[in-house]
């Protein structure tokens, strides 16, 4: 049997042509398509079978391969943790600008963190970064301790993973300190959750989802506390749901901020909230 014979396969079951290439380059270790006619060992072979029955019961393909891209990174995912978007992507080219402000060492925090994505991408892109990354969930912390070790001993001195609830995990001393604050908090509203598609709200954490009643409770414990953690010159970036746009600059300038605006995601929608303290 080769692995064009399970491709085939995969693509019967899965009507996914996308999907059962990325299953066919997992499991054989190879190069689509040169991998195509290769004969399929019995253990790949159980792997592979593996991945599609897990698929077929709804599981995101991302949780199947066990990894994503984000960015430059290859990260480890599982249910643990969200599973890294494009739209978070443009959060960390937003945080990434607004450092770019800045000389010298910056110091940076990343508030639940998650697989990490966020803080190692700043890590590994700003020189000069120094990032601690926080995450109520040990959980969480354990996948991003995964994909933390996985950058090296050099990329992975400029980042530290500590426990607790937003800025109660961070140690006293950095307070008025940070350049950047940074964050994709839970941004949904509780009435929203039955309107997710089934592979959100059935596979992915939803205490990583759901804000509370109104969506806005994750962002506002964080605004509200900001300025008081953050430098001169300093600023806060936040993933938001487009329609909380203007709901998001009214908590930055209640917080203090002396400017705020929202900036859109790939497709143009309002996603990335900007609070800077001024200077």
């Amino acid at each position: 049997m080769t692995w064009r014979h399970l491709y085939l396969e995969a693509l019967e079951r899965l009507a996914d042509r996308q999907a059962a290439q990325w299953f066919v380059e997992e499991a054989s270790g190879g190069t689509w398509p040169s991998v195509l006619d290769e004969p399929v060992p019995g253990r790949a072979d159980g792997a592979f079978r593996s991945m599609l029955a897990r698929r077929e019961t709804g599981e995101p393909v991302q949780y199947v391969l066990g990894h994503w891209a984000f960015r430059h990174l290859d990260l480890m995912v599982d249910r643990r943790v969200l599973i890294p978007r494009p739209e978070t992507e443009v959060v960390v080219e937003v945080a990434l600008g607004e450092l770019a402000r800045l000389s010298g060492p910056r110091l940076v925090a990343d508030l639940g963190t998650g697989s990490g994505a966020i803080a190692l991408a700043i890590a590994t892109e700003c020189a000069g970064a120094e990032v601690w990354a926080t995450d109520v969930s040990e959980d969480a912390l354990a996948v991003a301790s995964a994909n933390l070790a996985g950058l090296g001993t050099v990329a992975a001195g400029k980042a530290r993973l500590v426990q607790g609830s937003w800025w109660h995990a961070l140690p006293r001393a950095l307070k008025g300190t940070l350049d950047l604050v940074v964050a994709n908090p839970p941004y949904i509203a509780e009435n929203e959750v039955e309107s997710l598609p089934f592979e959100v709200s059935r596979w992915e954490p939803l205490q990583a989802l759901v804000a509370g009643p109104s969506g806005l409770e994750a962002l506002r414990a964080i605004t509200v506390d900001a300025p008081a953690w953050l430098g001169a010159r300093s600023a806060l970036v936040a993933e938001i749901a487009p329609h909380q746009d203007r709901a998001a600059v009214d908590l930055a300038y209640s917080a203090g901020f002396a400017e705020a605006f929202v900036k859109p995601d790939l497709t143009g929608r309002p996603r990335v909230l900007v609070a800077r303290r001024g200077g």
